[in-house]
């Protein structure tokens, strides 16, 4: 019979008969069944990579794991601290870096209940117990929000708050802090983060999760281990969407795929928010652009989605942010104008003057990008858009009919 190995300091042994804790966190139970039950397509590198760092004994405590949105980074880093926080995995769970699937963890996480997994992300801040950090926009991730769910410190009311990331691992096996949307952590919280990162408590893994990997400090990244994620191949993403999206078909599923251009998170968007639809109605301004028009009506479209989406967000969750979410849908219409531009610029690639037309869009589109990301007014920053874009002029010499530059429809 095997004997019990004494518990570690500040862990309490869990019978595997005691009830689920209840009132989990929904994002990480539901990211969590996925990381643990399914699996994840064009990984292979990236858990070959992880599972040599554990089966190795000396796992870096910091890592950022970086690349486009929607391709399963957030993902993996749940799949990853499911190996590290269970005390039932073995050599072989660690060397493939696969989670049990039948243990007291895996249940705890799928719960959204796990004591020593943290996924920390901007949103937390809507029902945070400090009411200063309640009214903020929720458009990064400040200093206080790391404060309350990891790091400790003082809070707005000058009360001390304990940092989760000091305290024992509960079931024993280590505890594991996910920052998703690295890139929104304030300048101020880096270097909070920084202190962390350079004298880790023991048994602390912190993953850090971003598209942008450039909006991390210097010093933020030289001190993690990084590992870059790249988009589904076409097979994969065909594999993908065959097995999670089988109902989407014909001309609706040849949008998606060119739309999500290997991101699963990208084809879930287009499906859920009609993506379609609404590149549908894009398509014909576009081609006034190119004809050297100014449709001015694309910038009511973009703010009518954008409101609309993050309206409905609003009403889902009680404590989300409007301002967040009217940011987040910009970003998606942003991206159906982005994925057609990809589409005409490859279409033209024979057209010399046609090309170097679409491949000045995506200038035009990253500078008003930059302006939201400024907080410059949403209404304003569209206008801008269509104004700007509209200076391009046509892609082929004078505007068709003869409409002059300084008078288009």
């Amino acid at each position: 019979m095997a004997t019990r190995q004494p518990s570690k300091k500040g862990t309490r042994p869990r019978s595997a008969e005691e009830p689920l804790p209840t009132g989990g966190d929904a994002c990480v139970a539901a990211m969590a069944s996925t990381a643990i039950d399914h699996p994840l397509l064009g990984m292979e590198r990236v858990f070959g990579t992880l599972g040599s760092a554990l089966a190795s004994g000396h796992c870096p405590h910091a890592w950022i794991f970086h690349g486009p949105s929607g391709i399963g980074k957030c993902t993996s880093a749940m799949r990853f601290a499911a190996v590290l926080v269970d005390p039932q995995s073995g050599s072989a769970e660690r060397a493939a870096c696969a989670p049990l699937r039948q243990s007291r963890s895996a249940d705890l996480l799928r719960a959204g209940t796990h004591p020593d997994v943290h996924l920390i992300r901007a949103e937390l801040a809507g029902s945070s117990a400090d009411r200063e950090l309640r009214d903020r926009k929720q458009v990064n991730i400040p200093v206080q929000l790391l404060r309350e769910h990891m790091i400790g410190g003082t809070n707005s009311s000058g009360g001390q708050m304990e940092g989760a990331v000091f305290k024992s691992s509960v079931l024993g096996a280590g505890k594991v802090f996910i920052i998703d949307e690295a890139e929104r952590l304030e300048a101020d919280g880096q270097n909070v983060l920084l202190k962390v990162l350079e004298e880790p408590p023991p048994g602390t893994f912190i993953v850090l999760v971003t598209s942008s990997l450039d909006r991390l400090l210097p010093t933020i990244r030289s001190r993690c281990q990084s590992i870059g994620f790249s988009p589904l191949r076409s097979e994969q993403m065909k594999q993908w969407l065959d097995a999670r999206l089988g109902e989407v078909t014909g001309s609706h599923r040849a949008f998606v795929e060119q739309y999500a251009a290997g991101s699963p998170g990208a084809a879930v968007t287009a499906v859920a928010m009609d993506l379609q639809s609404l590149h549908d109605k894009i398509v014909p301004m576009m081609e006034r652009f190119e004809r050297g028009g100014c449709p001015l009506e694309l910038a009511d479209l973009m703010n009518d989605f954008a409101s609309e989406a993050a309206e409905a967000v609003v009403k889902t969750n009680e404590h989300a942010s409007k301002e967040a979410a009217n940011r987040r849908a910009a970003a998606i219409v942003f991206s159906v104008i982005g994925a057609e531009v990809r589409r005409r610029m490859h279409a033209a690639r024979t057209q010399p003057q046609r090309l170097r037309y679409w491949a000045r869009v995506p200038m035009v589109i990253a500078e008003t990008e930059r302006m939201l990301q400024a907080n410059v007014n949403q209404k304003l920053a569209l206008a801008e858009f269509v104004s700007a874009w509209a200076a391009l002029g046509p892609s082929l010499g004078e505007p068709s009919g003869g409409v002059a530059r300084g008078h288009r429809a």
